[in-house]
């Protein structure tokens, strides 16, 4: 006999040595909109696309700004590259997008992610609790067509959403080294 599974949610990628789109959400930005499409039955495609539209004019949960965005990122380029690589990042004001090579397993790539993001942001704000969402959207990249084109939403996801400090939002690891021809097959 065979049984039906109908799972809510897909499964996370874990693919060490394979680049990984993945966006997680601040916990106060899950506001009764956002609950109700999560727990719709639309393709999570289709819910991804709508939240991250409806987030990017959201300011619900909206805690990263100033400091927090250069802190971030400097901590997320500092660590262990035995863990991630850090290939493009859009640090939103209540959500990341970011772009990377897995080194290690996906749940310690969150931990890291998630765990030390939250505590610089707990820590800079004088506060104390989780600051994130318990879920978060991974998308294995499938070639380097899927790689660029990520790597252009994350780059223009700021400017797109019309905020003033979209200079300070974005690392890009292709800017950073001034090659704009660089492939994903390093």
């Amino acid at each position: 006999m065979t049984e039906n599974i109908k799972y809510s949610h897909l499964p996370h990628i874990n693919l060490i040595g394979h680049y990984q789109f993945i966006t997680f959400r601040t916990k106060e930005s899950l506001d009764a909109y956002l609950k109700k499409l999560y727990n719709s039955d639309e393709p999570e495609k289709i819910k991804q696309y709508k939240m991250d539209k409806y987030l990017d004019s959201s300011q619900s949960g909206a805690l990263l700004y100033g400091e927090i965005l250069e802190k971030i990122r400097d901590y997320y380029l500092g660590y262990d590259k035995n863990v991630f690589e850090i290939e493009a990042l859009s640090i939103m004001p209540n959500h990341i997008h970011v772009l990377l090579k897995q080194n290690d397993n996906i749940s310690n790539v969150m931990r890291v992610l998630k765990g030390g993001a939250g505590h610089i942001i707990n820590k800079t704000l004088d506060r104390k609790g989780a600051v994130w969402s318990k879920d978060y959207y991974d998308k294995a990249i499938r070639d380097e067509k899927h790689f660029w084109v990520v790597y252009e939403y994350i780059k223009y996801n700021a400017v797109k959403a019309n905020l003033d400090d979209t200079q300070n939002r974005f690392y890009g690891k292709q800017e950073s080294v001034g090659s704009a021809s660089a492939s994903i097959r390093d």
